[in-house]
């Protein structure tokens, strides 16, 4: 058993060395993690023949499983901004609840819009209608602030195509339609809490005081609501579709069919994200057909820094299966009752640690998934709410050292104190409500 304590102090000491690259030292995560797998590598005793040919074997497969659906989402997210769907969807629903009721619209906002644009994105994106609302309301910015903030977030660490959940989905080898449905189905009572919590924490809260206003940004003429919602709801509907058909395994359908084939194509993520983007293009008006080739190429330069993240991940992981690491702590950790805690306070030890909710999931998956035999989740239920439980603990917690901390605080012109107060401390319950159902899943599901 020394070997196998030896390996855990081995794997404490690389996770430190990622938090103290990324979050004292500022490193890019991508270096940060590779420098953790070559220690990592180097100490646990690898040939050194090996190190390089693992590496390269953990990147390669890492975006073979989720490279194209990182780079197909973050297009889709730019074009929905830059044609306006965004606004036209926010206010469609604004159009639909009173004055009383603005936070309550935001956050359905803020839930609906972040399904395929990121967080921080989502965010300043709705930032000049926030502003608007702030004024047209009794409500302050802090509670509207922090009731879109929170819902974003709920989407953004639970539900595929985003990142860091989708990194886990393909490490893992989960099935991604069911992650997405479980996802949603979680992300919702996450970003109810959220909304609640704004509406309760909204006593002795100030924003700064500058007269520094953003407005929305103005567009000649917005989408149709219809079209607008059309390639977030369009990509979901075909994923989700696919998988029930897989899971449930409907009677009469042959397995042969053209209907069951046809479904199956579309409902690869791949495809459906592609048939997101093709619906998409219908929004660009004639005066912006030109922009076309400048948003794609916006939508792949934004998903370059994430991809080379998620590929160093996968080197990390690779690294810890190749050492044998993950196998022999899974037998250290099976005498433990972890079971579906282990891979949430793993996720929120790292969260809270360095800052970045995609680097806690990614850097999770490649420590837990070895271990998922020994924990006892190593079905497809296991797996899928192994992932999820990865989710919930990257909410855990955002404060001073996540950058989209300080986009709220920023962007809501909040005092840090009062970003602090109600933002960071609704995610640490929002993460713990997220895996308290999850726990009550597994009870019925494992």
């Amino acid at each position: 058993m020394t070997s196998t304590y030896y390996q855990l102090a081995l794997m404490i000491a690389g996770i430190g060395l990622i938090v103290w690259a990324t979050a004292v030292k500022k490193w890019n995560a991508f270096f940060a993690l590779l420098i953790a797998a070559l220690f990592v590598a180097i100490f646990s005793g690898m040939h050194l023949a090996d190190i390089a040919a693992s590496l390269k074997k953990g990147f390669g497969q890492t975006m073979e499983k989720i490279g194209l659906l990182i780079l197909l989402g973050t297009t889709l997210g730019v074009i929905l901004e830059k044609t306006g769907a965004t606004v036209s969807m926010a206010n469609a629903i604004l159009r639909r609840v009173n004055e009383k009721n603005a936070p309550a619209a935001i956050s359905i906002i803020g839930f609906i819009i972040g399904l395929p644009i990121f967080c921080d994105s989502g965010f300043i994106i709705l930032n000049g209608l926030n502003h608007s609302l702030v004024r047209k309301s009794a409500y302050k910015m802090p509670v509207m602030a922090v009731a879109l903030a929170t819902s974003l977030y709920a989407v953004h660490c639970l539900v595929p195509p985003h990142p860091g959940i989708t990194a886990a989905v393909g490490t893992a080898g989960a099935d991604i339609g069911m992650v997405m449905l479980f996802g949603i189905a979680l992300s919702i009572p996450a970003a109810l809490f959220g909304y609640f919590w704004s509406i309760r924490r909204r006593k002795n809260m100030h924003s700064a005081d500058n007269n520094l206003m953003h407005e929305e940004e103005i567009f000649p003429q917005l989408p149709s609501v219809t079209m607008s919602f059309l390639p977030v709801i369009l990509p979901i509907l075909l994923i989700s579709l696919k998988s029930i058909l897989l899971q449930t395994g409907i009677a009469g359908i042959d397995a042969n069919s053209i209907l069951l084939r046809i479904v199956s194509f579309s409902g690869e993520p791949v495809i459906a994200l592609m048939a997101g983007i093709v619906s998409s293009l219908f929004l660009i008006g004639k005066t912006n057909k030109k922009e076309i080739g400048h948003w794609l190429n916006a939508g792949v330069e934004k998903a370059g820094t994430i991809l080379a993240i998620i590929a160093a991940g996968g080197m990390f992981g690779e690294i810890l299966m190749a050492t044998g690491m993950g196998k022999n702590l899974g037998i250290l950790l099976s005498g433990f009752s972890f079971g579906i805690f282990f891979p949430f306070l793993i996720a929120a030890i790292l969260k809270t640690a360095q800052g970045s909710s995609t680097v806690a999931v990614i850097t999770s998956a490649s420590i837990v998934v070895p271990m998922l035999g020994d924990l006892g989740l190593q079905s497809s239920m296991g797996v899928t709410l192994s992932v999820l439980s990865m989710g919930a603990g990257s909410m855990v917690i955002s404060h001073a050292n996540d950058a989209y901390f300080w986009v709220i605080s920023r962007f809501s012109q909040l005092d840090t104190s009062v970003t602090l107060r109600v933002y960071s401390m609704a995610t640490l319950w929002m993460g713990a409500l997220v895996q308290f159902f999850i726990w009550l899943l597994s009870l019925f599901l494992l």
